[in-house]
């Protein structure tokens, strides 16, 4: 009986083997989604290139100030889920490791948001060696695009200008691009603004830094990045901007211009002919 066994067992496991083939992958760690490369094995990421997720994105934020009512993370943590949300949407990409140290100003003396407690600062010219050697690995490791996504205003320039010495270099080798997204940032400052002002905000309240246009973007994307209760008072230094009434309402107005402008404009500069 159990040699008329053998052939049924086997039979059985030959039916399986396609259903485990196609398995769930395992759940990510704790604080990192399916699409973060870093929650990914080497040979898990390369299987997912070769079967066409050839695009990836990096996250920049910076370590700053930003008053009293909101962390000194709020870039990074932004910057991550954000990205998180479109490569979702674009299905064909991975989310780097989020660039936490960026130029800041001065550290001695201290300018800008140096000046207050917790602001990390690096020089810009190791800034953009950083940015570079990133996107050279990521072309090694057979990536076509890599997108450059910066929550902060100040080093849009460097991001455009580590993007144009690459593809220069890369000019005659189509394997690779990099795209600095202007549509991630400029969104915060044009189409988010006004769909604040439709809304009652004055500019004033708005503002450029941990106003209210910052501070709703932060309570969107998670509300722990906020303390509430520090907004009850009259703005502190190191703010721009009133953000007491700040929503998480209004920062999804921002959210979804953001991830729905910066998907469609990386489909733009990703298409081949």
């Amino acid at each position: 009986m159990t040699r008329l066994l053998v052939p049924a067992v086997i039979a059985a496991c030959a039916a399986l083997a396609p259903m485990a083939a196609f398995a769930a992958p395992p759940a990510p760690p704790a604080g990192f989604a399916a699409v973060d490369l870093e929650a990914l094995t080497s040979t898990e990421l390369r299987e997912r290139i070769a079967r066409g997720t050839t695009t990836v994105l990096v996250p920049i934020g910076g370590t700053e100030q930003n008053g009293a009512h909101m962390v000194l993370g709020k870039h990074n943590v932004r910057a991550h889920l954000l990205a998180d949300r479109i490569a979702e949407a674009l299905g064909n990409a991975v989310v780097a490791p989020t660039v936490a140290y960026v130029p800041e100003g001065s550290i001695h003396p201290p300018a800008a948001h140096m000046k207050y407690t917790g602001t990390i600062s690096i020089p810009e010219a190791a800034f953009e060696a950083l940015l570079e050697s990133a996107a050279r690995s990521f072309k090694q490791h057979g990536f076509r695009d890599v997108v450059f996504l910066g929550d902060h205003g100040g080093y849009q320039e460097s991001l455009a200008r580590v993007a144009a010495k690459l593809d220069r270099e890369w000019a005659k080798d189509p394997s690779c691009r990099v795209l600095a997204s202007t549509e991630y940032y400029r969104v915060t400052q044009t189409a988010f603004e006004d769909a604040l002002k439709a809304r009652g905000a004055t500019a004033a309240e708005i503002g450029v830094h941990a106003g209210l246009a910052d501070t709703s973007l932060a309570l969107a994307v998670d509300p722990a990045l906020v303390r509430p209760q520090a907004m009850a008072a009259a703005p502190v230094a190191g703010v721009t901007g009133d953000p007491r009434k700040s929503s998480a309402e209004l920062g999804e107005l921002g959210v979804k211009l953001i991830v729905d402008r910066t998907v469609a404009e990386i489909r733009r500069a990703t298409q081949r002919q």
